[in-house]
């Protein structure tokens, strides 16, 4: 049987791979395989809120072309850190 915990990493896992673009496929999915497991619940809870960002944003907060807003500044720092953006 799967537990509450395990269920959600799936499901975030999941939203990380299956994202509108590739590109943010490319870039999310192999982050959640990674890292999933070091976050904390809170910094979990900020990573699904980024999730429900659109694509679009997203690419543009991550390659520089737009600033990071505050509530999502730790997570991004995280997924560049990952793959050295």
């Amino acid at each position: 049987m799967v537990d509450a915990a395990e269920a959600r990493l799936k499901r975030i896992r999941m939203r990380s791979w299956r994202r509108g673009t590739k590109e943010m496929d490319l870039i999310l999915g192999p982050f959640s395989d990674a890292r999933l497991t070091e976050l904390s619940d809170r910094e979990l809870d900020i990573y699904e809120a980024l999730l429900a960002e659109n694509d679009q944003d997203l690419y543009k907060w991550l390659s520089g072309k737009a600033p990071t807003p505050g509530e999502h500044a730790e997570i991004m720092g995280k997924i560049r850190a990952h793959h050295h953006i």
